[in-house]
C-alpha cells in the first residue's frame, strides 16, 4: 500500500506542475508577464495556493522551452527575444525540419505524413477563411510539427518542442500576435504535395522557401498597415 500512496501522491504533484506551467506559459506569450520581469517565487506559490516544490517544477519546464531564463545567485526571469534570437530559432527550426525531411524521403515514407499534413491544411484552410487567425496559427504549429515527429526520431522531436515554444514567444514579442495570412492553407497544401512526390531537392527547396527572411518580414510587418500584414509569409 505504501508504494501506491507515493506514486498517487507523485501524479497528483507532477499534474500541478503541470496546470502551473501552463498558466505561467500562458502569461508570458500573452504578455501579462513582462520580458525580463523577475518572478518572486514566494508571491506566485501564494498566488497559486501551492508549495514551492511544483511551482519550482514548472518554472523549470519553462526554462527548458526557453520562455524563461534562469540566472545564477540571481534568480527567474522572463525570457527577452532580440533580432538575433529570431534569426536564431529560425536557422535552428529550418535545420530540424530539413533533417525530418531528407528522413521522410530518402526512406520513401512520404505518402502517409503527405495525406496527414493535407488534412491539416484543410483546417487551416477553413480557419483564416473564417478569420480564425489563432486557430491557424494553432494548426500551422501542428503541420510542422506533425512534419518532424514523422522522422521518428524522439530527440529531434523532444528538441522541436523547445524551438516552437520560442517560436511562439518571438511572435508576440516582436510581431504583436500570430500570423494572419489568407496564404497561410495554401503554402502548406503545396509543401504537402510536393512533399509526397518524394524529390527531395524539390522538397527542399520549398522548405527553405516557405520560411524566407524572418528578420525582413518581421521589420514590414510592423511598419506596415494591417494590410499588408496579411501578406507577410513568416509563421
Amino acid at each position: 500500500m505504501p508504494p501506491a500512496i507515493k506514486s498517487q501522491q507523485r501524479v497528483s504533484r507532477m499534474n500541478l506542475s503541470g496546470q502551473i506551467a501552463e498558466q505561467l506559459r500562458e502569461d508570458v506569450l500573452t504578455g501579462a508577464l513582462l520580458p525580463n520581469a523577475q518572478l518572486n517565487e514566494k508571491e506566485l506559490a501564494l498566488s497559486f495556493g501551492v508549495s514551492r516544490g511544483p511551482l519550482r517544477e514548472a518554472m523549470q519546464r519553462l526554462i527548458q522551452e526557453g520562455l524563461l531564463r534562469s540566472e545564477p545567485h540571481r534568480g527567474v526571469f522572463v525570457a527577452e527575444m532580440s533580432e538575433a534570437d529570431l534569426t536564431d530559432i529560425y536557422f535552428v527550426r529550418a535545420a530540424i525540419e530539413t533533417a525530418a525531411a531528407k528522413q521522410l524521403v530518402t526512406s520513401r515514407n512520404t505518402e502517409t505524413i503527405s495525406s496527414q499534413l493535407s488534412r491539416i491544411s484543410e483546417k487551416m484552410d477553413k480557419a483564416v477563411h473564417a478569420k480564425r487567425w489563432k486557430d491557424g496559427s494553432e494548426l500551422d504549429f501542428e503541420f510542422h510539427r506533425s512534419l518532424v515527429d514523422a522522422a521518428g526520431s524522439k530527440r529531434l522531436s523532444k528538441t522541436y518542442m523547445t524551438v516552437q515554444a520560442e517560436t511562439r514567444l518571438s511572435l508576440h514579442r516582436l510581431m504583436g500576435g500570430y500570423r494572419r495570412s489568407e496564404e497561410l492553407a495554401e503554402e502548406h497544401f503545396r509543401f504537402a504535395d510536393i512533399l509526397k512526390n518524394g524529390d527531395l531537392t524539390e522538397t527542399l527547396d520549398e522548405l527553405d522557401r516557405h520560411f524566407g527572411d524572418p528578420v525582413a518580414i518581421m521589420r514590414r510587418a510592423r511598419h506596415s498597415d494591417s494590410s499588408e500584414y496579411r501578406k507577410s509569409s513568416i509563421e
